[in-house]
C-alpha cells in the first residue's frame, strides 16, 4: 500500500476516535484526560491492525461475525450513559465519571479499533505486511483524538451541556452504524 492509501486509511479509521474524542471533550477534559485518551486509541489503533492481521493468517472469519455487535454494546452503552449524566446533572455539578479511565477507556478504545482490526484480518488474508501502515494508523488515531477534544472544548463554550448530550448521540450514532457494516 503506498503512502497516499496509508493516510487515506489511518484517517478514515481516526474517524471514530475523532467522534468519541468530541464527545468526551464535551464533559470537559484535562490535560491528563486528553493525554490518556489519545495515547490509548493511538495505542489501540496501532495493535489492533496487527492482532487482525494475526488473526486473518490464521482464521480470517473467527472474529468478523461478531465484532460489530461488540463494537455496538460498548458504545451504544456509553453514549446512553452520556446522556443520562448530561440530562440529569445541573450545569454547575461536576460529572463523577471519567471515561478515560479503567474499564471505561479501555472499551472505548476497543470499541473505536474494531475497524483497525478489521482492516489487519484483511492485510493477513492477502499476505501483505502491516507494521509501517499500523504505526501510521495509531499516530492519526492519536492526532485526530487531541484534535477531537480541542475542538469540543471550544464547541463546549458555545453551546454547553448541550454538546455532551450531542456527543452522546453521536455515540449511540457510530454504535449503529456498526450494525449496519
Amino acid at each position: 500500500m503506498g503512502t497516499w492509501e496509508t493516510l487515506l486509511v489511518a484517517f478514515s479509521l481516526g474517524m471514530d476516535a475523532f467522534s468519541v474524542a468530541l464527545g468526551v471533550g464535551s464533559r470537559g477534559a484535562t490535560a491528563r484526560q486528553t493525554f490518556r485518551l489519545s495515547f490509548h486509541f493511538g495505542l489501540f489503533q496501532f495493535l489492533m491492525p496487527l492482532i487482525g492481521w494475526q488473526i486473518g493468517r490464521g482464521a480470517a472469519g473467527m472474529v468478523a461475525a461478531y465484532d460489530h455487535w461488540i463494537a455496538f454494546g460498548i458504545l451504544m452503552a456509553a453514549g446512553l450513559h452520556m446522556i443520562v449524566e448530561s440530562l440529569g446533572h445541573k450545569a454547575e455539578e461536576p460529572l463523577q465519571r471519567d471515561l478515560t479511565r479503567g474499564w471505561s477507556l479501555v472499551g472505548l478504545s476497543v470499541a473505536t479499533s474494531i475497524d483497525a482490526l478489521a482492516v489487519g484480518v484483511g492485510f493477513g488474508v492477502l499476505g501483505r505486511r502491516l507494521l509501517g501502515s499500523a504505526v501510521v494508523i495509531g499516530v492519526t488515531a492519536g492526532l485526530m483524538t487531541l484534535v477531537g477534544i480541542q475542538a469540543a472544548r471550544t464547541l463546549r463554550l458555545w453551546v454547553g451541556r448541550r454538546l455532551e448530550t450531542a456527543g452522546g448521540l453521536l455515540l449511540i450514532g457510530l454504535a449503529v452504524k456498526m450494525l449496519m457494516i
